[in-house]
């Protein structure tokens, strides 16, 4: 685990980037020329090797600013598939932290699908993020996101809890979360029982 230098480890990167997703236009590319502009600039550009030397795990992200505050947005994380379920994902965010806390960020922002409850898991409970907005047709229709924010210095606040809210139907979803998030509340986790899963909600009080 460790940041990426050089062209080859960049445009590998990029190809890995690709290929996890399944993009097959060039516009969902990653520039290997951008992850060099943004290793020289207070970015992200973490690699995940296995013992040959493959690369298996990759993320990058930014120096962010909003609201006053100083973050670092991590645009985006893959593993390949054959290194799913070994704790990379994981690693890559931990490697990730190291670096913001490095430029001054006491915090760490990304996005993440709120109907992909596998992700919702590893980013509220495995990681500890909060959601702190919902972003409805974030990069176009029907792409929901919900932004979280992730505290590199400390462990997330406690809040009060909310009733639940189930994750079945999008339609109902998409307009309890925005519902939830008008009100101040903060997503921290996802519940499971049989037959049943759940976003966790906290107030702000």
């Amino acid at each position: 685990m460790r940041e990426l230098d050089g062209m080859a480890e960049w445009t590998a990167a990029s190809a890995l980037h690709l290929a996890v997703f399944g993009y097959a236009g060039r516009e969902y590319g990653i520039s290997p020329r951008l992850l060099a502009a943004l290793r020289e600039n207070s970015g992200s550009v973490i690699g995940a090797l296995d013992p040959d030397g493959a690369l298996v795990g990759f993320c990058y992200g930014f120096t962010g600013v909003g609201d006053g505050e100083l973050y670092h947005y991590s645009q985006a994380a893959v593993v390949a598939s054959r290194a799913q379920g070994l704790g990379v994902g994981r690693r890559l965010k931990r490697a990730q932290a190291e670096v913001a806390r490095s430029t001054g960020a006491r915090t760490m922002r990304w996005t993440f699908d709120p109907y992909a409850l596998r992700n919702a898991h590893f980013n509220l409970d495995v990681l500890g993020a909060t959601g702190v907005r919902f972003l409805p047709d974030y990069y176009g229709e029907a792409t929901d996101r919900i932004l979280v924010s992730w505290d590199l210095w400390g462990s997330r606040r406690p809040g009060v809890p909310l009733p639940p809210v189930e994750a079945s139907d999008r339609a109902v979803l998409r307009q309890a979360l925005r519902d939830r998030f008008d009100t101040g509340a903060r997503l921290t986790g996802v519940t499971h029982s049989p037959g049943r899963v759940a976003y966790l909600f906290e107030g702000d009080a």
